[in-house]
């Protein structure tokens, strides 16, 4: 068997033998992240995949990768869960960011003997978060977090990129001209972040009014059009010098603010191609870590690891958060809530593509670091939430047998809208009700079943009805629905 055959055989085997063991692992609390990363390490010692598998080939992939893993992040960001964490988000992934790429500075320089150049580079390499992760692991295990934890955890895991990017190129431009100076470079992190946020805005706003106006005949190349538009939006931000992934991230939540055209379908594809994108980044870095590599590392690893997970992060939390009036237990879960995952991997090839003696050490702590901390803290985090008390049960999104795909400019939205216990809504029937004009309950859930209402079904305690109508037109029925008898 010769040819192209040999090579997807190989890469569809890896992608169905990962998700399988990852489904398996993640019962147990382990993350998928972890599996992906350490099949790439076991499959690149069976084969050799040098020097087809390089830094640059491995960081341009994983580029790719988190433009559309941000994306979907994007999309499934709520605009009113973010609203009231906006500073804290802004603060805690811009000065949380610094406060540990110091910390680690420190560390690295009296602990492991960087000079302070290199320890603040490894600092800032491993200062991203991978909020990913963390959910994955709560989904698997059933475990939400409560209040603003998560959008919090959210908003800073997308923000901290573009700050995490600048540190580790603005310190390999010291490296290499030692006589540059890091404040010279503030202007442009902050122009990076302006612009970013700026042609997000506009890139979500233009992606769905050309959605809503494409009018295509095939249903499909409604997600190729999404995917272009994507790509757009992190390639004209980068020309114009703006931050690719905060534009991608914020045009993703623009897009989701306001229904669209095909919205929930797009939604499910963009997550899918996000998946799709995080195994096959973390199966490649996998591939350029050796198990001796990472077992000569293991003593300063696993003593980095400790001092980012219980010193660093803790403190730099703490410090941020001091302002808003966050809980103790909440800045405690947000702490420990900071995994380590795809970024520091991506950046931590800049180093190595630009020959920086030491690189190869540093890219090989950021691994051993990344695999410690979603082993670690991502097995534990149900444990750690329960204990804090921040835990809320996920409950099981009910599936209806219907799906809203509105078209054009349609204003209507499909919502589920629950009865209270004390509405004056219940016993009568829909006839009695006296909906307002244009609105239509579709379907009645009660309890795991689907009732088809027509105009004598009775509203009864618990019910939750699935409601077609515009917006204002939504708000004066939950009015009603909501009113106590």
């Amino acid at each position: 068997m010769t040819g192209l055959a040999p090579l997807l055989i190989a890469i569809s085997l890896l992608l169905i033998v990962s998700i399988v063991i990852s489904r398996g692992a993640g019962r147990f609390g382990i993350p998928a992240l972890a599996i992906f990363l350490v099949i790439g390490v076991i499959v690149g010692q069976i084969e050799p995949v040098e020097p087809a598998i390089t830094p640059t080939f491995a960081q341009t992939l994983g580029i790719l990768a988190l433009v559309f893993i941000l994306h979907a992040g994007g999309l499934g960001t709520r605009l009113e869960d973010i609203r009231g964490i906006r500073a804290s988000g802004f603060v805690l992934s811009t000065a949380g960011v610094l406060l540990s790429t110091a910390l680690v500075a420190g560390f690295a320089v009296t602990v492991l003997h960087f000079d302070w150049l290199r320890g603040a580079l490894l600092g800032a390499t491993i200062s991203a978060t991978d909020v990913a992760a963390v959910f994955s692991v709560l989904r698997a295990r059933g475990v939400g977090l409560r209040g603003r934890i998560r959008p919090l955890l959210e908003l800073e895991s997308a923000l901290n990129d573009p700050m995490s990017l600048f540190l580790s190129v603005g310190l390999l431009v010291l490296i290499a001209h030692p006589g540059a100076s890091l404040f010279t470079l503030v202007p442009v992190f902050l122009e990076q972040m302006a612009l970013g946020a700026g042609v997000g805005l506009l890139a979500g706003r233009v992606t769905r009014w050309a959605t809503n106006r494409a009018n295509l005949e095939f249903e499909g190349l409604y997600p190729v059009l999404s995917v272009a538009f994507v790509l757009l939006t992190f390639g004209v931000t980068q020309a114009v010098g703006g931050s690719g992934f905060l534009a991608v991230y914020v045009s993703g939540i623009v897009r989701a603010s306001k229904t669209h055209v095909h919205q929930r379908s797009l939604a499910s594809f963009h997550d899918g191609l996000a998946w799709l994108m995080q195994i096959a980044m973390f199966l490649t870095m996998g591939l350029l870590v050796r198990p001796q590599e990472l077992y000569a590392v293991a003593g300063a690893g696993l003593a980095l690891s400790a001092f980012l997970v219980f010193a660093a992060r803790p403190l730099s939390v703490l410090l941020c958060l001091m302002p808003f009036r966050f809980a103790l237990r909440d800045q405690l879960m947000v702490a420990w809530g900071g995994l380590r995952g795809a970024v520091p991997i991506v950046l931590a090839t800049y180093p190595l593509i630009e020959n920086v003696p030491g690189a190869r050490l540093i890219f090989v702590l950021v691994f051993f670091v990344v695999l410690t901390s979603v082993a670690v803290q991502g097995t534990t985090i149900p444990i750690v939430s329960t204990w804090l008390r921040v835990a809320d049960p996920i409950a099981k999104p009910f599936r209806y047998p219907i799906e809203f795909n509105p078209t054009g400019d349609h204003a209507s939205e499909l919502v589920e809208v629950p009865v209270p216990a004390r509405s004056e809504a219940i016993g009568r029937t829909l006839v009695e009700l006296a909906l307002p004009a244009g609105a239509l309950i579709v379907l009645i859930r009660r309890g795991n079943q689907v009732v088809v209402p027509s105009g004598g079904t009775r509203i009864e305690a618990s019910d939750r009805l699935l409601v077609l109508a515009e917006p204002t037109t939504m708000a004066e029925l939950r009015a009603r629905i909501e009113r106590s008898a």
